[in-house]
């Protein structure tokens, strides 16, 4: 039994999705949308020629696109406010006293931190937010600034 080219062209394109199912690389399933082309292009009965081109067409543009997509929704977020970094932003402290200079030490997750009032902030006692985390300061706001 003979498998035809449109038959090659889907079970590489299932291996493909396969191996990124395994790996998590989305650029797979755009080269995957490529062999889909190529297949659908055999069932049309277009030469190896033009099915290799359609191949590379489609998806090489699908990599293009998706890369180009990402660079254009990339945020770059400053790593103390970053809550892909910081797992402790938005985390609740309750403020007793703070200095002149606007720090303070606050007890959070069991531990005594320094920490200063974010800059527009108002430094006055009572709950706040950690909205960022340089180094091992927490920057704090007001809870009512970011509830």
């Amino acid at each position: 039994m003979a498998w035809s080219a449109a038959t090659l062209w889907w079970a590489a394109a299932g291996l493909l999705v396969l191996a990124e199912l395994a790996t998590g690389t989305f650029y797979l399933l755009m080269l995957a949308l490529g062999l889909v082309g190529a297949a659908l292009a055999a069932h049309a009965g277009l030469g190896l020629s033009a099915q290799l081109l359609v191949a590379a067409l489609v998806g090489g543009g699908a990599v293009l696109a998706w890369r180009q997509r990402k660079l254009s929704t990339a945020t770059t977020l400053d790593p103390s406010t970053n809550p892909d970094l910081q797992q402790d932003l938005g985390g609740r402290v309750v403020v007793s006293q703070w200095s002149e200079d606007g720090r303070c030490s606050v007890s959070y997750r069991g531990a005594t931190w320094a920490a200063r009032v974010a800059d527009g902030s108002d430094a006055h006692s009572g709950p706040h937010r950690i909205v960022a985390v340089e180094g091992n300061v927490l920057v704090l706001a007001p809870a009512s600034d970011h509830a």
